[in-house]
């Protein structure tokens, strides 16, 4: 009897075990309704424009007026250069985010101008996104174990100050190298399931000399770039979303539109972000193969193009701000032109 009995509570156990599992599960799954990369894709669909505008500064593109303004109150300073770069962001905002879905600060620019610019990057991550703007953070991050874990806590996480959580910078999503292999990636992913943010790793970049590397041939005869999309397809298997792109994505640049094409047909369930648009040299007709058959599937950043677009226009540097509204009007418009309207499949 006494067999009988615990033969029954074992069963009962492995039921209840795989309840369990299975309820954990559809959380998991109803959880992931609201990936970072499906509301950056609702946001795509709604403006119907697939771009992001590069936050690039430098004080050359910052107009005297404001960086006279910002000098009196902070002098030729740190403190200065990074106020002038803040207000000249927040202009570039106001006159973007009811067209633009997001915006991609590029971390160096910031750090250059010591902790006072990197407040200037906290600073513009927060407007941003108080404008509805998705932001991603161009960081480039790349290290192993605790290491990693502590750039995207820092990033796309929460701290922990004395049992009190708070957000360190509170990017939606970051650029990262994954060229150290699946312990410098499974952190990322961890904060990327737990706090629904996504990451961008480079596959194939835009710059001339990436070819030195990503285009060297393995054993398998496919190119490390390849390889690297592949992985990154691997790692997004458990961050699906529901418009079919997991939370792991691939920077693949403009500047490569075969490469570009290829790794879209090849890596259905991965994202792009499509550098080397605009000043780079990429057009409309080198990202069109980046996107899926309902248009979706990559953003195509411009950053260069889009700042500083006031000298192709003719027009002062006091209008930068509506040179930017043009030129992003203008790219979307070229590129949708391309792809067609874009809906949700």
């Amino acid at each position: 009897a006494s067999d009988v009995y615990k033969r029954q509570v074992k069963q009962g156990h492995c039921l209840n075990q795989n309840m369990n599992e299975q309820i954990v599960f559809t959380l998991q799954k109803m959880r992931r309704i609201t990936m970072a990369f499906d509301r950056l894709i609702e946001n795509i669909v709604k403006m119907q424009n697939p771009t992001v505008a590069g936050l690039d500064p430098k004080l050359d593109y910052v107009p005297e007026s404001i960086k006279t303004k910002c000098f009196e109150k902070y002098g030729k300073t740190l403190e200065g250069a990074a106020a002038a770069l803040f207000e000249f962001n927040k202009a570039l905002i106001d006159a973007l985010y009811d067209i633009v879905p997001a915006v991609k600060p590029q971390a160096a620019y910031y750090e250059m101008y010591g902790w006072q610019g990197v407040k200037a990057l906290c600073d513009t991550i927060a407007y941003a996104k108080s404008k509805g703007m998705f932001v991603i953070t161009d960081g480039k991050r790349n290290d192993i174990g605790t290491t990693m874990e502590a750039y995207a806590t820092a990033h796309l996480g929460h701290t922990d100050v004395a049992g009190e959580s708070i957000d360190a910078f509170g990017a939606d999503a970051l650029t990262v190298n994954g060229y150290l292999g699946t312990d410098g990636i499974k952190p990322l992913a961890k904060i990327c399931d737990s706090d629904d943010k996504g990451i961008f790793v480079l596959v194939k970049t835009s710059n001339p000399s990436s070819g030195e590397l990503q285009d060297m041939k393995l054993e398998t005869n496919e190119s490390v770039y390849e390889h690297m999309g592949k992985m990154c397809e691997g790692w997004g298997e458990d961050l699906m979303g529901k418009h079919g792109y997991s939370a792991v994505g691939a920077v693949v640049g403009a500047t490569y539109p075969e490469q570009l094409g290829e790794m879209r047909a090849k890596l259905p369930h991965t994202f792009f972000l499509v550098p080397g648009y605009g000043a780079q040299g990429g057009g409309a007709d080198d990202v069109k193969n980046a996107f899926d058959e309902n248009g979706l599937g990559a953003i195509i950043n411009s950053s260069r193009g889009i700042m500083c677009a006031w000298k192709k226009q003719g027009l002062t540097e006091d209008d930068f701000a509506v040179a930017a509204r043009k030129e992003a009007e203008r790219m979307r418009d070229e590129i949708v032109g391309c792809i067609g309207k874009i809906k949700l499949g």
